[in-house]
């Protein structure tokens, strides 16, 4: 989906967003290498902090959280279509498998998390089949951590690419979520939310089996 630069710029190269309206924004690839620069731990903690038995991350890029878990003793799985991301993510010790978060995955109805971070939650430009998802894989008793957007209301789903100073990817869907819609898109896919938690300029949601 994301096409080759997003492994190129996992690698170093310089790579931002630029979204269907021409605006851009760059693409925080140092935030997200385990050892890379973190510019926000407290975030991260709180994830790590919120994770609650096996866990799966969907969309795991290189793995930080998963291989944090791992390290704790907490059995965890990074899901990741680029190939890149996942084999950073095995050699930091995280356990990856390179697939659509939609094909047939390990130990569906078996999670006791299912964790979207980094803006996860709008894959594809439809949070409602993304957050379905979650549900499938989710235990009884577990729940989905996801990240949703404190500053713009409801969905807005529209059309990226990535760029570099040589390269322009393909176009793909995805959309940011606002916080204030998490409640009825829970709903619609038989989830409750159970807290919402801002961490500093962002904030994260806890949704379980209704």
């Amino acid at each position: 989906m994301l096409g080759n630069l997003y492994d190129q710029a996992l690698t170093g190269e310089r790579c931002w967003i630029r979204y269907d309206d021409g605006s851009v924004q760059g693409l925080p690839v140092h935030s997200w290498l385990l050892g890379g620069r973190r510019v926000d731990k407290a975030f991260d903690q709180a994830v790590l902090d919120l994770c609650s038995g096996p866990t799966i991350d969907l969309g795991c890029g290189p793995g930080r959280f998963v291989a944090h878990l791992t390290k704790l003793g907490i059995p965890a799985l990074g899901v990741d279509q680029s190939q890149t991301a996942v084999e950073l993510a095995r050699r930091s010790g995280a356990p990856a498998l390179r697939r659509d978060v939609f094909e047939r995955l390990p130990g569906t109805g078996r999670w006791g998390t299912v964790l979207l971070a980094d803006g996860n939650v709008g894959l594809g430009g439809d949070p409602t089949r993304v957050l379905r998802r979650a549900g499938e894989l989710m235990r009884a008793g577990g729940r989905c951590i996801a990240e949703f957007d404190p500053t713009i209301s409801g969905v807005q789903s529209r059309w990226v690419r990535l760029e570099s100073s040589k390269t322009v990817g393909p176009w793909f869907r995805w959309a940011s979520v606002g916080i204030d819609c998490a409640k009825h898109l829970a709903e619609d896919v038989g989830l409750v939310v159970s807290a919402v938690m801002p961490v500093g300029n962002r904030v994260l949601a806890s949704l379980a089996a209704a």
